[in-house]
């Protein structure tokens, strides 16, 4: 890097860390947390630890580390000077909301939340910490909004347990994966700096009613992956009602045998052309295309008929990686529209990697719960500051470019997705 450049990058983050410098509190604490900001962001080498920070700011490994344990900023503050910061830089009519979790392998029993449960990071129950995590994804890029750490049951039934670690009072009753997320969400549209209407999700919140009746109470469409077992019947089930044979009260109405079926049998059954191919970006290797289709149908509630929903159906051009999709939008929404929303879910799976990669998210050595949170925030303005020199200097990602290398973005197109030839639909996006 040029050394003009990088005075400009220098000087960009320091009006960048201004504008959240207040938060931290007294001037020390004001320094440290740019030090520790500037550190996550420029050391690359080793692992991010209070020591290896160090090395790379005027700031030593005990200072480091007691500004992410004990100093007393509020790491709900942070969040939303940077969702206000975020808002002008991000904000679209074509903006999603996504939700994921994101796991941290971690061994030992005191970091707060850690236990043995599925680590999506490994693929198998291990030793973990598991957060969620809240993205906002349009046209003019990505970034991580917010977050929370779940306890499970384990932690919230001891309370010793829980004070250790330093768990405030009021987070000490257990909540679902369901619940944060959706805490996460309510908390975004109180603030007001970042507005959508959709939602996106993978199938672990899919396949939650509770989550997609939250989700409808906060008026809020949503585009949900469900897994290919899940059940779903027809827009207008078939009903009969037994002869009635004179004793007891007459027979009840039930439902007609068969007409449920997963949503792997529903795609199976569609002749091959009622498919629509539709483009949902533009791949380093071409047009990034898909064949769609939707229909009406009514999910699995209580094993009857639940509300009339969208299920979307999508597979690669050449019929592999089938997946499927559970919308509430209403019965005129465009197929495009349904391709584009469930397309953004994978705009968040870079961005934790990204974020990972670049400013360390996963790289912490606290066991604390205000250690956790702190470090998460920091690498959650990380995020942001890299999304600002994107945007100034018109990297991918900045405006008019999509992400690189998922579903729905620029980069290498996945086997089986890019057309040679011929046409297909484009879902640019929703709002016309």
């Amino acid at each position: 890097m040029e050394a003009a450049v990088f005075e400009q990058v220098y000087q960009d983050f320091q009006e960048f860390h201004a504008y959240f410098a207040g938060l931290f509190g007294r001037r020390e604490t004001r320094e440290r947390s740019g030090h520790y900001l500037q550190a996550l962001l420029v050391q690359s080498v080793e692992r991010r630890n209070a020591e290896n920070l160090s090395e790379t700011v005027p700031e030593s490994a005990r200072g480091m580390q007691r500004f992410l344990t004990d100093s007393p900023w509020e790491d709900n503050a942070v969040i939303g000077r940077l969702q206000e910061y975020l808002g002008p830089r991000l904000e679209h009519p074509e903006g999603v909301w996504v939700l994921d979790g994101s796991d941290f392998p971690k061994q030992g029993r005191k970091s707060a939340g850690v236990a043995r449960q599925y680590c999506g990071r490994l693929g198998k129950v291990a030793n973990c910490q598991a957060g969620l995590f809240l993205a906002y994804v349009s046209p003019l890029g990505r970034a991580l909004v917010d977050k929370r750490l779940y306890l499970p049951e384990s932690w919230t039934s001891d309370k010793e347990r829980c004070q250790a670690a330093g768990v405030p009072e009021e987070r000490r009753g257990y909540r679902s994966k369901t619940e944060l997320a959706l805490e996460l969400l309510e908390r975004a549209v109180d603030l007001g700096h970042l507005k959508a209407g959709w939602v996106a999700a993978d199938d672990a919140f899919g396949m939650s009613p509770t989550l997609r009746e939250g989700l409808a109470a906060l008026e809020m469409k949503y585009v949900l992956d469900v897994p290919a077992g899940f059940t779903v019947w027809p827009a207008e089930p078939q009903w009969t009602t037994p002869v009635y044979r004179g004793r007891g009260g007459p027979p009840k109405p039930r439902l007609v045998g068969g007409q449920r079926r997963t949503m792997q049998e529903r795609a199976g059954a569609i002749p091959a052309e009622e498919w629509r191919e539709i483009t949902v970006a533009q791949g380093s290797q071409g047009p990034r295309t898909y064949r769609f289709i939707a229909q009406r149908l009514r999910p699995t509630s209580r094993r009857k008929p639940g509300e009339i929903h969208w299920a979307v159906f999508r597979r690669n051009l050449d019929g592999s990686e089938p997946r499927y999709y559970l919308s509430n939008a209403p019965e005129d929404t465009p197929l495009e529209t349904l391709a584009y929303v469930g397309g953004s879910r994978w705009r968040i799976e870079t961005e934790f990697e990204t974020e990972k990669s670049d400013v360390g998210l996963d790289e912490y050595e606290t066991r604390t719960w205000a250690g956790w949170h702190h470090h998460v925030a920091l690498c959650l303005l990380g995020g942001a500051f890299l999304l600002s020199l994107q945007q100034a200097w018109g990297e991918k990602d900045a405006p008019g470019h999509p992400s690189p290398g998922v579903p729905g973005g620029a980069g290498d197109a996945a086997q089986g997705t890019v057309r040679t030839g011929g046409t297909a639909a484009v879902a640019d996006g929703y709002a016309g």
